[in-house]
């Protein structure tokens, strides 16, 4: 596998996550980003012995995007707080199924819970679960087999499990690619959400950074996919 770097410097790594990888080992011979990393450093450092890198969050496995991985321990602690205090900015872009007229914003605030038998994240009535908040807006409509698909740009207010494929198959626009949410196939598994920025205080510095990589082939290759 190819590794696409964005930065790097001795507390963080920033690189991009193919979809159909892994996040960290799940116990299997699948690659996942963590030990891809690992490996990256320990040999273009010539470091002996284990190397350390802190995975601070998680994409889905079919999920490709932004990750920023720790390199001490110093920077997982103060990545994990940023992300605990919600000043780690997350922006996504998805396609769904049908037509949100082009430009159309919105807010979309849920509670939601977690089925931890089936994995998946559930509406829930306003006195439970955790609150879901997140702003979208329509870029882009195609149509293929006679069925509509939209390009949405989302902002994240809130991490829950799975948010954006419940939130959007709740408000009747299940990701293509979504099975587990009412979305159609749409082949090797992958699903039509994409990484695209991250944006947060260097743990160390205190600079302010943005990350960007734009999704350009599966159930996007058919759009144009506007830059950041």
């Amino acid at each position: 596998m190819s590794l696409k770097i964005l930065y790097e410097d001795n507390q963080l790594i920033v690189a991009v996550k193919p979809a159909g990888v892994l996040s960290q080992s799940d116990g299997t011979d699948k690659a996942d980003m963590l030990t891809i990393i690992k490996d990256y450093v320990k040999v273009k450092y010539d470091k002996p012995g284990a190397v350390y890198i802190g995975l601070v969050h998680r994409l889905d496995a079919n999920v490709g995007g932004v990750m920023v991985f720790a390199r001490t321990s110093k920077a997982a602690a103060r990545l994990s707080e940023a992300i605990r205090d919600h000043e780690f900015a997350k922006r996504y872009y998805a396609v769904v199924e049908g037509a949100i007229p082009v430009g159309t914003s919105g807010t979309l605030i849920d509670r939601l819970s977690k089925d931890e038998t089936a994995r998946t994240a559930i509406i829930v009535a306003d006195d439970a679960g955790r609150e879901a908040v997140l702003d979208y807006t329509s870029l882009g409509i195609v149509r293929k087999d006679a069925r509509d698909r939209t390009l949405v740009d989302v902002k994240l207010h809130s991490g829950r499990f799975h948010q954006i494929r419940a939130q959007f198959a709740n408000a009747g626009h299940p990701l293509v690619g979504d099975t587990k949410y009412g979305g159609a196939p749409a082949g090797r598994a992958v699903l039509a959400l994409h990484a695209v920025e991250l944006s947060f205080e260097h743990p160390v510095t205190g600079a302010q950074l943005v990350f960007r990589d734009l999704p350009t082939s599966g159930p996007f290759a058919k759009f144009k996919i506007p830059a950041l």
